[in-house]
């Protein structure tokens, strides 16, 4: 049941999230394993989060946490299972060093610390052209 990874078919990626257009901010899944992910977003000039040309740093903690839901997707997918829904528990840090422009692609890597009863403790780093621009810790929560 496992997917050639990278995955960047639109519609695979989206029946892994919770969230619908137009407030999808993944559509790569380019590596996974059981406590890590690395996710992608090629950022739109009409996505929801640019303003004047610039994505905002709500569109970078929101691309984070959807890379977490892609991480548990992911796995329910290839448990043969439908993921639960989840939200964003807690954001212990974030800061964003640099924010991107409409038409950068950001790939962003999901480090699980720690998974317990359905709360998922996560770092998180977004790159932009190899560089660090965003990094976060946060807990996300399974229904």
């Amino acid at each position: 049941m496992e997917k050639q990874l990278p995955i960047s078919d639109k519609n695979f990626v989206e029946s892994l999230i919770p969230q619908r257009s137009p407030f999808v901010m993944v559509n790569e899944l380019a590596e996974y394993s059981e406590n890590h992910l690395i996710s992608g977003l090629e950022i739109k000039d009409d996505n929801i989060f640019v303003q004047d040309g610039v994505f905002q740093a709500s569109g970078l903690i929101e691309h984070q946490a959807q890379s977490v839901a892609l991480h548990t997707g992911y796995k329910y997918y290839l448990l043969g299972k439908e993921a639960p829904t989840g939200y964003i528990g807690a954001i212990k840090s974030f800061e964003a060093e640099e924010l991107p422009e409409a038409g950068d692609h950001l790939q962003s890597e999901v480090e699980i610390l720690n998974e317990i009863m359905g709360v998922t403790l996560v770092n998180t780093t977004t790159r932009l052209n190899g560089r660090v621009i965003a990094r976060s810790q946060m807990k996300t929560v399974v229904k």
